[in-house]
């Protein structure tokens, strides 16, 4: 604590920046004030870049990103669970094979470097990590179906995709081939193209992923540059909004969660939610450093 008011954060209140600081620690609240400070090169003094900062100022940002998490995390839920709805149903029923998802001809084959830089397929990476991840499953349905049977292998899809991390389940539809059924999948969520689909699943798991292990959303940048479509089903984004919005900030992906979110929960509240958050923000809160436009409230997504 006093290392910060040293470099010029204001402290009203000790015994209750104690407290938070007991329950948070100093490491994890500076990733909230370093964007505050002076952190130019190797001998920087990390002082606060202006004098009016107060530690309340910096809470209020923490439990701004926190409650957002929160906000992400549930709609991203249900994103999730129709997905791989949608992928089981589409699939089991035009193959009428309880295991298509085995199947490596309706993947694209594509030749890698494994982790310990062995010649494999993308095929068999994804096998790997579905025959992981059932192995790690402590669901019932797993249990029973081990206890019941030992081939196939693996359970079948709606039970084998039910347990997939959002990531796996992102690498599986990347990798089918291409097709009528991927397209209709793409379709079902308002899509015409199943490359932005593809590319909005493996970004959404990358928030997801953020969300729950409680790392910051509020300022980062992802490592995915969301393809923004022009030829949506639904009203999304008009050329212009698109054309000057940061691929990449937290907005871009707060669109597509709020677009997929429209189709398969038409009442959904994300949007009251996050006006009442942007509310509580606080002092420090920039919308426009999070890639916000100041008619986001009014652009067809969001009406």
């Amino acid at each position: 604590m006093k290392k910060l008011e040293s470099r010029g954060l204001r402290i009203d209140d000790e015994q209750l920046a104690i407290r938070y600081l007991s329950n948070i620690s100093y490491y994890r609240l500076r990733t909230y004030t370093y964007p505050f400070q002076n952190n130019t090169d190797a001998f920087a003094d990390h002082r606060f870049k202006a004098d009016n900062i107060n530690f309340a100022d910096i809470i209020d940002l923490y439990c701004f990103d926190r409650r957002l998490r929160s906000l992400m995390f549930n709609a991203i839920e249900k994103i999730e669970i129709a997905v791989r709805a949608k992928i089981v149903q589409v699939y089991s029923e035009a193959t009428d094979n309880s295991h298509w998802f085995c199947d490596r001809s309706i993947y694209k084959h594509k030749e890698v470097l494994d982790r310990n830089g062995q010649q494999s397929t993308l095929y068999t990476l994804l096998m790997k990590d579905i025959e992981g991840e059932i192995g790690r499953s402590n669901e019932d349905f797993i249990k029973h179906y081990h206890n019941k049977y030992d081939n196939p292998p693996l359970p079948p899809a709606w039970m084998t995709l039910e347990v997939l991390s959002l990531g796996t389940l992102s690498k599986l539809y990347q990798l089918l081939k291409k097709s009528s059924l991927k397209k209709s999948i793409a379709k079902q969520f308002g899509l015409n193209d199943d490359r932005v689909f593809a590319n909005w699943l493996h970004a959404i798991a990358v928030w997801r992923n953020c969300c729950a292990h409680h790392s910051r959303v509020w300022n980062r940048r992802c490592i995915i540059n969301l393809q923004m479509p022009k030829n949506t089903d639904y009203p999304f984004l008009d050329g212009q909004t698109i054309k000057t919005l940061h691929p990449n900030k937290i907005f871009a992906i707060l669109c597509c969660i709020k677009y997929i979110s429209n189709i398969i929960s038409p009442d959904s509240d994300l949007k009251r939610n996050i006006l009442s958050i942007i509310g509580d923000g606080g002092n420090l809160l920039n919308l426009q450093e999070m890639g916000f436009p100041k008619n986001w409230k009014f652009l067809d997504v969001w009406k």
